[in-house]
């Protein structure tokens, strides 16, 4: 009768020997490290939106006082539309436009290159008529505070700088 041979002893079918797998998993996890860290200090670093123009603000707080153009009484409406516009023509232009009144800002622009003649003039109906509300008390109606809103619009449209 043939020879029974016994069972084979188990192999090691790994290739690599253990310190090699520990060193390439540690390895690896150095790199995910340094990926990771150089990708959250890129976004940091990413500078953020630039910040709103005068014109843009300006805009946007008109827009938002459109809806009040007939919830508001004439006086406030008018007081808060100068405002804007007194405040967008400040930061666009560098005058002083909310320090000043209505006669003196007409008179330091009235020479102004930044503002042509239909500039002034426009700027000119629209602070009188704001001036007639708000200091002589004038009956207003909800047409003439749509007016002093498209006003202010068109002057911040047209506003070169």
């Amino acid at each position: 009768m043939p020879e029974i041979r016994d069972i084979a002893p188990p192999m090691d079918v790994f290739p690599w020997p253990w310190w090699v797998v520990a060193l390439a998993a540690g390895g690896t996890l150095i790199v995910v490290g340094l990926v990771v860290f150089a990708t959250v200090r890129a976004l940091k670093r990413r500078p953020g939106p630039p910040p709103p123009t005068p014109r843009q603000i300006a805009f946007r707080e008109l827009e938002a006082l459109r809806p009040l153009t007939g919830k508001l009484p004439p006086y406030d409406f008018s007081v808060r539309v100068s405002d804007v516009l007194r405040t967008f023509i400040g930061a666009q232009f560098g005058l002083r436009a909310t320090k000043q009144t209505s006669p003196e800002f007409l008179a330091s622009i009235s020479g102004a290159k930044e503002f042509s003649d239909d500039d002034r003039e426009l700027l000119a109906r629209f602070l009188e008529r704001c001036d007639l509300i708000k200091f002589a008390h004038i009956d207003a109606t909800e047409t003439d505070s749509a007016e002093l809103l498209a006003s202010a619009i068109a002057f911040a449209q047209g506003a070169r700088a």
